[in-house]
């Protein structure tokens, strides 16, 4: 079984995060919720709590297969602030791991120099920042270059989850899910 951690930090679209824990554990990918600071308990950009499985400094991140950065501003932020956030991408993405980012998060694996020379997508008018860093700018709803996987916003966290599902479990499994939660 395929393991993932997705960092909740303070400020997180909450959608963007929890789309992604719900439709990875449908696919069964183990996936543990990381929160940023010293307290489990995460407040989203719209103001909903939300527990986490773990601190981010407390886990073995060596027993994991991809990393999952949700959007939000201030969440992105927060992310691109953290240290173990950036060492985590960084060593993820230099070991052939799965990295994933979706809405404006995409800009934190651009400042951590993971997408240089990758194409990716970010939230419209946010591609700057990517192009800056060095990464090809798609525009597209999803962006699968390598081992790195971007998406676009909010509108696109479930086919971005479902390829994730598919990269983490298999196609059947994705396919089964999608047509569990009757996505077309």
């Amino acid at each position: 079984m395929s393991k993932a951690v997705i960092f909740f930090a303070e400020g997180l679209e909450e959608c963007e995060g929890l789309l992604v824990v719900d439709l990875l554990r449908r696919a069964g990918v183990e996936v543990a919720i990381a929160a940023l600071g010293q307290e489990k308990m995460v407040h989203t950009s719209h103001g909903i709590r939300v527990e986490a499985d773990a601190l981010a400094g407390e886990l073995d991140y060596a027993a994991y297969d991809a990393v999952v950065l949700p959007g939000g501003l201030k969440g992105v932020q927060n992310l691109k602030a953290d240290a173990t956030v950036c060492r985590v991408c960084q060593e993820f993405a230099a070991a052939g791991k799965l990295v994933a980012a979706i809405c404006a998060a995409p800009t934190a694996l651009a400042q951590f120099g993971v997408l240089n020379g990758r194409q990716a997508t970010v939230y419209p008018g946010m591609d700057g920042e990517l192009t800056a860093a060095g990464a090809g700018y798609t525009g597209l709803p999803i962006t699968i270059d390598g081992n790195i996987v971007t998406g676009e916003a909010l509108g696109a966290a479930i086919p971005f989850a479902l390829a994730l599902a598919r990269l983490l479990a298999d196609a059947d499994t994705a396919n089964k899910v999608k047509k569990a939660i009757v996505y077309q």
